[in-house]
């Protein structure tokens, strides 16, 4: 499955520069991240949260987890917890289940990216597909999605 053509053409009329690898399939952030042979901590993740009643992007480093209390209260939420794909699955129809890049902006969804992701120059994430990633700098990213930034995330161990 190709990179989905909304995402490609949203990137190519923003005139900015990112670079597609096809890499053999991962279904996990920490798989992707050893299958493209680079750090779990600059490869962005996207997550799915319900919080409250609303559902909510989520982008953290691979090798980090979610402080769940941190984001809530972040979020302000009355109750938090990690969305299933039966409550996404119809949101993001031209990606593949677990596998959407961090442009909920796109499919009219809140994004909160972790302020470690602001470490490094350039983000890597998967492009829509299990088979395809797409690395740009993160302020393009950040220009183009306007996400929330917080700190909602910890090393895991």
């Amino acid at each position: 499955m190709p990179i989905p053509r909304q995402i490609s053409e949203y990137l190519d009329s923003q005139h900015v520069w990112y670079r597609t690898s096809i890499h053999p399939l991962a279904y996990t952030a920490q798989g992707l991240a050893h299958v493209q042979h680079v750090s779990g901590k600059l490869l962005a993740k996207s997550v799915m949260v319900n919080a409250g009643h609303r559902l909510v992007m989520v982008v953290l480093p691979a090798s980090h987890r979610i402080d769940f209390a941190k984001l809530q209260e972040l979020l302000n939420a009355g109750s938090l917890k990690l969305a299933t794909e039966e409550e996404f699955k119809d949101m993001f129809p031209d990606c593949e289940l677990g596998a959407m890049p961090p442009f909920g902006n796109l499919y009219h969804v809140e994004v909160w990216v972790d302020a470690a992701l602001q470490e490094h120059p350039n983000l890597l994430f998967n492009a829509g597909t299990h088979l395809e990633t797409i690395e740009m700098s993160f302020s393009d990213f950040e220009k183009l999605v306007h996400p929330q930034i917080g700190v909602f995330s910890e090393l895991r161990h």
